[in-house]
């Protein structure tokens, strides 16, 4: 080893040592006190339990075509292919960022054929070049660049799965619904035809009173206006229906003109949980959402840049080595003449005189700013979300419960106004009062349950649940 080698391998653990990563290292910041990230509505709240979120929420409802889609759009659901294609490109980064911790090296090989005019010879020298090299080089990571580069694409990697995450919660949660959506509207237009052929009924029996002589020409009309008022439901109904379909065959991968025809479209009844919501508590939450760790881990990936920034005030080492081999005949590539090689440190610094390196670190502490606040948003946001879903939920689960008594008496009010119409106890126009308050509070029943499975479905989605069970392709 001649005398440049030996001082180089002296140097390089020297270099090694003493180097340091410049920026700040992240720290993930504080967690809220306890009493600040209770759920509060999970306390006053009789439809739920502090019992762990399953992972697979959804299958609560106890509805096998349920099951049957949500697995299928988080196998086929074309926005978690583009989450899962950017998660692609975050790995491939990272994996770029990797590489630059390894040295470099490329070879070479050349030939070179020349020619001269020698006035003083009055002719043309002619002669050809024959050479082969290898080069390498390593970066000393003296300042922590290439380390805060790396640490960055790694929590960049770990934001995209994240990303992946909140993706597969949306469309888990608007898959159902989506279907109870389309059950809750099939419903409502059944209840429609009912009241329709009810009001029907009572159409025929008015007609049939006024040509007896026992009725009016008003009670015709009024009876009219109640089944034609149920009948023009049907239509608006049905249409919006098929409108949630549309939207489900599209959650799942498929055309929208072929869900007309699956089992979804002939679903009727509302899935509902019917068993008290397992909710957690507040710590699980933000544990849980994939936003909030997305949140984070943008954190982290920005004051890592921090640091890239602030290497690239000092300067940057290099080592540097080659080797050759170089002859006018290609015989005599090899031989000890044709050797050569070159080694040694190469330091390269752009001063920051002009200050737009200063600059760009002004920048990225303020975009790491920008991201801090993003993840204290996300945090309050996630709470926000689960509190206002489980209210909904409550409020909704007593609604249906109290238009459920409503319904039992107006079924038994329909029922005993009817036979006393016909023994001559009551009129018609109290006949058909109580048929029409029948109708109403079973559309009105109707609604409830669709808004009751809206609500359970809210809260499974502010809970965060549904990407810990990736579903297999």
């Amino acid at each position: 080893m001649n005398r440049g080698m030996k001082r180089l391998a002296a140097l390089l653990p020297a270099l090694l040592l003493t180097a340091c990563a410049v920026g700040p290292d992240y720290k993930r910041p504080a967690a809220l006190p306890p009493e600040q990230v209770r759920l509060t509505e999970a306390l006053e709240n009789g439809a739920v339990t502090p019992s762990p979120l399953p992972p697979k929420w959804w299958q609560l409802f106890k509805d096998p075509e349920l099951d049957r889609l949500v697995t299928q759009a988080l196998t086929k659901n074309s926005d978690l292919r583009v989450a899962a294609a950017n998660l692609q490109r975050a790995r491939t980064v990272l994996s770029e960022a990797g590489a630059a911790r390894l040295p470099t090296s490329g070879a070479t090989a050349q030939f070179t054929n020349s020619q001269q005019v020698v006035p003083a010879l009055s002719r043309t020298v002619s002669f050809d070049f024959f050479s082969v090299g290898y080069d390498a080089s390593y970066e000393v990571d003296l300042f922590g660049g290439v380390s805060r580069s790396l640490e960055a694409a790694r929590a960049d990697a770990a934001s995209a799965q994240a990303a992946v995450d909140a993706a597969r919660v949306a469309v888990a949660a608007e898959t159902a619904r989506a279907y109870a959506s389309a059950c809750g509207f099939g419903q409502q237009a059944d209840v429609a035809r009912e009241t329709e052929d009810l009001q029907a009924r009572t159409l025929d029996l008015t007609r049939r009173r006024l040509a007896a002589g026992r009725g009016t020409q008003s009670e015709v009309d009024q009876a009219t206006v109640l089944i034609e008022q149920a009948r023009a439901q049907v239509p608006v109904f049905e249409a919006q229906r098929r409108s949630a379909l549309y939207a489900l065959a599209v959650l799942i991968g498929d055309a929208p003109a072929t869900i007309l025809d699956s089992a979804a479209a002939k679903c009727r009844a509302v899935p509902m949980a019917t068993e008290p919501l397992p909710v957690g508590d507040g710590e699980a939450l933000l544990a849980r959402r994939p936003d909030v760790r997305q949140a984070e881990r943008a954190l982290a990936a920005d004051t890592a840049r921090i640091g890239v920034a602030t290497a690239a005030l000092y300067p940057k080492i290099s080592l540097l080595g080659s080797t050759s081999l170089g002859a006018t005949q290609l015989s005599n590539l090899g031989s000890a003449s044709s050797v050569g090689y070159s080694v040694g440190p190469q330091i390269k610094w752009n001063f920051p005189f002009n200050g737009a390196a200063r600059a760009r670190v002004r920048e990225s502490k303020a975009v790491a700013e920008g991201s801090l606040a993003k993840f204290d948003a996300a945090i309050l946001n996630a709470l926000k979300e689960a509190e206002q879903s489980l209210a909904r939920a409550g409020g909704a689960a007593e609604r249906e419960t109290a238009l459920r008594r409503a319904m039992t008496a107006s079924n038994d009010a329909a029922r005993l106004s009817r036979i006393r119409f016909d023994y001559g106890a009551d009129s018609f126009l109290q006949l058909l009062d109580a048929e029409r308050q029948r109708a109403q509070t079973r559309a009105a029943l109707a609604q409830a349950e669709a808004d009751r499975a809206d609500a359970q479905i809210s809260v499974f989605k502010a809970l965060g649940g549904g990407w810990e069970a990736p579903a297999k392709p």
